[in-house]
């Protein structure tokens, strides 16, 4: 039961993080479909970050604090910068979202991959891979409580949450950044600049898809081959702020339900009576994608987007 428990609060955790993100995006009225391209670079910049410090944190002369802050900060800026092409193709040229959005998931595991296997090849011209190792540096996320494993990101998804309830609803930014999701000409007609923050949305929803990433790649393995990418986790993200209708408090419970869900894929050998069901694991790899689809039919219908998000704006149709 521990392990699942385990788990499921670190899927958990990269729901809530990349989901907060889409809904940073969306209240602006930017509809980000390229959370899981900004996800694979956060994770490349965060992996590279972890593997920097491999040798000195297993020597003892760099703090875990160090490290932890170091993937936390390269992972952040990392999809903050690749969600710089989001920006300036949406905003600035005003593009067709979901047409960019598509592009930057299927450039940044093509880009990582290029990058990652160029980096081994000159280090050693018989690694052809892909494959990023940070065995050592990863034991600075975590803390042993008994059996169970907590890792420093859990805290850090906790404190997003809080972080994003206060400002979206609590704080002058957030109220103008979702007006400007709203309807932007009103905004607009008060001093807002809607452009300004639309680029805030962005480069927020960025921040915390680049950070979605890193999480991710670190639950449970100590290496990553980059042209897996993350495995559609930015869609699930995605399907997890639709559910949970762009609020915080929300995303957070729907956060929890699909990542039971893609927990168990991990630890079903745990479990007597799933093992005597005799279904293959990608049966359970592909369960949150399943239960997405199911939970997105019967509720979607419901939902209330910000009325103004896919729309670019256009200053003179006030």
């Amino acid at each position: 039961m521990i392990p699942l428990i385990q788990y499921t609060l670190l899927f958990t955790s990269v729901l809530t993080l990349v989901a907060l993100g889409g809904c940073y995006a969306e209240h602006s009225g930017v509809i980000n479909l390229g959370l899981e391209g900004m996800m694979v670079m956060g994770a490349f910049g965060g992996a590279l970050a972890l593997k920097s410090f491999n040798a000195s944190f297993a020597s003892g002369s760099v703090p875990a604090v160090v490290v932890v802050l170091a993937a936390v900060i390269c992972s952040m800026l990392s999809g903050m910068l690749y969600s710089c092409l989001l920006g300036v193709a949406c905003i600035n040229f005003k593009a067709d979202q979901t047409l960019v959005g598509t592009a930057l998931n299927m450039l940044a595991t093509a880009v990582a991959t290029i990058i990652a296997k160029t980096m081994n090849t000159i280090a050693d011209p018989d690694n052809v891979s892909a494959t990023i190792s940070y065995v050592n540096a990863k034991k600075a996320l975590l803390v042993y409580f008994g059996k169970f494993e907590f890792n420093w990101f859990m805290l850090i998804a906790v404190i997003a949450l809080i972080i994003a309830y206060v400002v979206l609803y609590k704080t002058r930014f957030g109220l103008r950044l979702m007006a400007c999701g709203e309807h932007p000409q009103a905004a607009d007609s008060v001093g807002i600049s809607v452009n300004r923050m639309r680029w805030s949305g962005v480069l927020i929803s960025g921040m915390f898809g680049g950070l979605g990433g890193i999480v991710y790649i670190t639950a449970g393995v100590s290496e990553w081959k980059f042209e897996y990418g993350v495995a559609g986790f930015g869609f699930l993200s995605l399907a997890v702020m639709i559910f949970g209708q762009w609020k915080p408090h929300l995303i957070a419970a729907s956060a929890i339900l699909f990542g039971l869900f893609r927990a168990l894929s991990n630890v079903y050998t745990g479990f007597d009576f799933l093992k005597e069901l005799n279904l293959p694991s990608t049966f359970y790899n592909m369960l949150p994608y399943i239960i997405s689809l199911i939970v997105l039919a019967f509720t979607s219908m419901n939902s209330r987007a910000p009325k103004a998000e896919g729309i670019p704006y256009d200053k003179s149709a006030r």
